[in-house]
């Protein structure tokens, strides 16, 4: 059964002790929705003037690099871009929270140009970032069948990437070489959902095994003894025993990177939703509340936790816009004291990136501003990232649901 109404009491009641702590009380979803499709709105028009009035729904919007003004694209037809399903999944997030058919529209046709990754081989496993969350979302919201067959055949493809002798996902197949073995990095978690989901809507009992297999390996290899986590963990391509933990986008393979260790607690709490394993949800707590104890004041962790040059080191928005969508439902599924924790925790990150010092506004056409991508490689430092205005609005949406006392998965409380 869900805890929300019992998480929104705690909440009420301990509203006024939270706002001596500091978590601001000023925050309203709605609001900042309405903002969310403003700049929606201001994003469409700057991509139709750039392309002279005629939209080019092959490009997706990717960046805006500090000191720029207009988002950066990426091809969709390119299948080595990560980041192509977001931005329809900020449009089909947008059209759930305003009803306007004219954000529909343009979310089918943004999503339409992704087809064609059900229909060729894996080049990696960011398959469930550019299916789930553009077709999923869609299929969420309007039930096309032609959207849940899209999303089956792509799970099938993902699958492709599993190896049985490791019990893992191949990551990453033009980089075994690189790490001398076969490499499973933290963001592989998100993609399990894609997995999950099929499973129960007409795909193979054995993606689920695969998604299970994956989720286990990882959460007995892919952490410390405190429970922060590699970026990547790497084992052995014949025996699949694991040869160590290392990083690829944090600091160093000792430290914890921000965003890897948001991508673990969104990610295990997912497979809790799916499978109601209780090993998954104590875990998915100690990951979280670690993170939650070397948070900064305000909630946006720098861009890794470890980095010497804190407190003048980059935040990352993203990674914050990630846990706090995370922590929503997460909230859902423990004993109303820690999920008020988790609740009032995702509130204060939210209320910071909703303040003047992360959100974009007049800035540029994104919704926040100061995230990192990849730091160690000088990539997106300091940026509007598509991926984080996502989670932004995915969480907002949530929070407005936990606070109407609504349940997130309804039809996952009873897992069969």
């Amino acid at each position: 059964m869900t805890q929300l109404k019992n998480v929104f009491t705690a909440w009420a009641a301990g509203a006024l002790l939270l706002a001596c702590e500091g978590t601001p009380e000023t925050l309203d979803a709605s609001h900042e929705l309405a903002y969310c499709h403003t700049q929606v709105c201001r994003s469409l028009d700057e991509l139709r003037q750039a392309e002279g009035g005629q939209m080019d729904y092959n490009m997706m919007p990717r960046n805006v690099l500090k000191g720029e003004k207009q988002w950066n694209c990426r091809r969709a037809d390119n299948p080595e871009e990560w980041c192509n399903g977001f931005w329809p999944g900020i449009l089909w997030y947008d059209y759930e929270a305003t009803g306007d058919e004219t954000i529909r529209q343009e979310a089918e046709r943004f999503t339409q140009q992704l087809e064609y990754l059900s229909r060729r081989p894996a080049f990696d496993h960011d398959l469930g970032f550019l299916i789930y969350c553009s077709y999923g979302n869609g299929f969420r919201l309007t039930g096309r069948e032609d959207y849940r067959q899209v999303i089956l055949a792509t799970a099938d493809t993902l699958a492709t990437l599993y190896r049985p002798q490791v019990g893992t996902i191949l990551s990453w197949p033009r980089n075994v070489g690189v790490f001398g073995g076969h490499n499973t990095i933290m963001d592989n978690m998100i993609n399990l959902e894609m997995l999950m989901w099929a499973s129960r809507n007409g795909g193979s009992r054995q993606l689920a095994e695969i998604a299970i297999n994956h989720a286990d390996k990882t959460m007995k290899y892919h952490f410390r003894p405190d429970f922060t986590s590699y970026h990547v963990a790497v084992y052995d391509t014949l025996t699949g025993d694991f040869l160590r933990g290392c990083t690829h986008q944090g600091l160093a393979d000792h430290t914890m990177w921000a965003r890897g260790q948001a991508w673990a607690i969104y990610g295990f709490t997912t497979m809790y939703r799916f499978t109601r394993s209780e090993s998954y949800l104590e875990f998915v707590q100690q990951v979280a509340d670690v993170y939650l104890q070397r948070l900064p004041d305000d909630g946006v962790p720098y861009w890794d936790f470890d980095d010497p040059q804190i407190p003048t080191a980059p935040r990352d928005a993203s990674a914050a816009a990630v846990v706090a969508s995370a922590l929503l439902e997460l909230a859902d599924y423990v004993p109303a004291v820690k999920a008020n924790y988790y609740v009032e925790a995702a509130r204060k990150m939210l209320s910071s990136l909703s303040s003047k010092a992360y959100q974009s506004r007049k800035a540029n056409p994104s919704f926040l501003l100061h995230s990192t991508g990849h730091l160690p490689a000088g990539s997106e430092i300091d940026a509007s990232i598509i991926y984080a205005d996502y989670y932004y609005i995915e969480a907002l949406l949530r929070l407005q649901r936990v606070e109407r006392g609504e349940a997130l998965y309804p039809e996952y409380d009873e897992v069969k």
